[in-house]
């Protein structure tokens, strides 16, 4: 991950010639991508101190109840709860953030279930993390955003193309402009326009596995336990969210074979519902499906490298992670907190090759390891061999009942501790 492809000149996505005019925006940090990490980076290297500009094609979504409204929620671990707010936005989160406490995992797959709880309390004074709707993000996000005079947010406005010099990078968006940055953040997904227009290529794993996405209401309280039910084709994941309509309610991550899916997702609501409550282990007793449903391609994915010349990738532009134990954004975060740091540390050399190796190192070992854990976590999930199924069991017990090893895994999950 740590090399650089050197500048490409003109990029695929740009036309020739590409002619540079007196006029146009000049910026210290261009962000590509309007999501929940690109918003952040935008917050935070606004709030640091560096004229930042943020482009999206889509204008974001801000409100449950308009289309297109991204209904899923993001648990923020510690570590990425102080770079919230250290950018300015854990203040507007705060008062809507459902606190995590105890992550429970369930192995369903034997004849007598086997549950373990792993307490934030072993290892901090504060809870794992705190869930959030991602629609409340970017709300709250935004007016971050709003309340910065040093950073302009162009909603509607998408990544073109760009050329990559030695002193900066000029880039062209879909209206025509240009901005001429000393640095350029893909914040822009799994198929980053910026990440292509750098000549930057991906190894994919596929699984065979999707995910759907929705909330249900509870009989029983949640009391912050976050929960991971584990059978064969992949875990059912809970997580605590405020109350619905005076009910407990959580939110719900479903991973299972793509046409399982599917066909989960075409059922009527009581089918639905029906086959919800089978899954569930009887977590937080009967489950009552609400709201819309949503489905997502479960893979793993990561760059060939995290930089190109005047060019750092973060988040989904630099790696895709199957949605266990919390880790893809909060990964994502720790991308931005390395660049954010080494960005204010050499103010004078933004966006240099220098400063982009070091940006390279410093996430290479993190991201190679946590990439290859959620692998391997994925597929023990996945199996349905009653020998493996049995192993895994054997594993949570040992993984739990042996303290130090429970106690180094929970600090290496979450993030406390480094």
């Amino acid at each position: 991950m740590a090399s650089m492809p050197q500048p490409q000149g003109l990029s695929a996505a740009a036309p020739a010639p590409y002619v540079w005019g007196m006029n146009n925006v000049q910026t210290d940090i261009l962000i590509s991508g309007g999501g929940v990490a690109g918003l952040t980076a935008a917050a935070a290297f606004g709030t640091a101190g560096f004229d930042v500009t943020i482009v999206d094609p889509a204008p974001p979504v801000t409100d449950a109840q308009s289309q297109g409204a991204d209904l899923r929620t993001t648990a923020f671990l510690q570590p990425a709860r102080d770079l919230l707010d250290q950018a300015g936005i854990w203040d507007g989160l705060a008062p809507h953030a459902t606190p995590l406490n105890i992550m429970r995992i369930v192995d369903a797959s034997g004849v007598a279930p086997v549950s373990r709880d792993f307490a934030a309390a072993d290892i901090s004074d504060a809870p794992f993390g705190w869930n959030l709707p991602n629609w409340l993000l970017r709300r709250e996000m935004v007016a971050r955003l709003d309340a910065l005079p040093n950073v302009t947010f162009r909603a509607g406005t998408g990544f073109a193309g760009m050329v990559a010099r030695l002193d900066r990078a000029l880039v062209r968006l879909d209206d025509g402009s240009q901005v001429a940055a000393s640095l350029v953040v893909a914040a822009d997904g799994r198929h980053s326009p910026v990440r292509d227009a750098a000549g930057i290529g991906v190894k994919t794993t596929r699984y065979g596995q999707k995910a759907i996405t929705f909330a249900v209401t509870h009989d029983a309280p949640h009391n912050g336990i976050s929960t991971e039910v584990h059978d064969s084709g992949g875990p059912f994941t809970l997580v605590p969210l405020p109350d619905h309509d005076g009910r407990p309610c959580s939110s719900v991550v479903w991973m299972a074979d793509g046409p399982e899916i599917m066909r989960l997702h075409a059922l009527d609501d009581a089918a639905f519902a029906d086959a919800v409550n089978a899954r569930s282990a009887d977590v937080n007793g009967h489950l009552v499906p609400v709201g819309p449903r949503s489905v997502w391609p479960i893979i793993t994915q990561t760059a060939d490298s995290l930089t190109a010349r005047r060019t750092a990738l973060i988040a989904e532009a630099a790696h895709v992670m199957p949605p266990i134990g919390a880790q893809g954004l909060n990964t994502s975060l720790k991308d931005l907190a390395a660049l954010l740091a080494l960005a204010t540390a050499q103010r004078d050399t933004l966006g240099d090759d220098a400063m982009l190796r070091a940006y390279a190192r410093n996430r290479q070992t993190d991201l190679g390891m946590r990439l290859r854990g959620i692998d391997a976590l994925n597929r023990a999930s996945i199996a349905a061999n009653p020998l493996l199924q049995d192993l895994r069991g054997l594993g949570l017990r040992a993984l739990h009942d042996i303290a130090p090893l429970r106690k180094g895994l929970m600090r290496l999950g979450s993030g406390i501790g480094g």
